[in-house]
């Protein structure tokens, strides 16, 4: 059983940055595809970013140019390092796993099998 833990969250003034963290533990981490998730109080979870085993990256539209997503698998962590950031990128930031996922369903999370507790991104203007 995987266990994702995130951190890195916190308050930053629009324009700033912050870079979160997914750690993994009880799996083959480089077998996984994680994804970014997010999640605002009445609104659905939405796709943020995924890397891929092979390191093959996807992004929201609302998240190219701005966030970068990459790996380490000796540390069993990915990052998100989130730059430019607005209000809008207020929400819980969720990161999510799984071993299997095919490449069409990578932006919906209910393919996902592993999540982390969530960590709390809040952006002022």
């Amino acid at each position: 059983q995987v266990q994702l833990v995130e951190s890195g969250g916190g308050l930053v003034q629009a324009g700033g940055s912050l870079r979160l963290s997914c750690a993994a533990s009880g799996g083959t981490f480089s077998r996984l595809t994680i994804a970014w998730f997010r999640q605002s109080p009445g609104k659905e979870r939405a796709f943020v970013a995924a890397i891929s085993s092979t390191r093959t990256t996807h992004y929201a539209d609302s998240a190219k140019g701005r966030f970068t997503i990459s790996r380490d698998n000796a540390k069993n962590t990915v990052y998100l390092q989130m730059n430019s950031l607005k209000p809008d990128d207020t929400a819980v930031y969720y990161c999510a796993g799984d071993a299997e996922i095919i490449l069409s369903s990578i932006p919906y999370h209910v393919h996902y099998d592993y999540w982390g507790q969530g960590t709390q991104v809040t952006v002022s203007s």
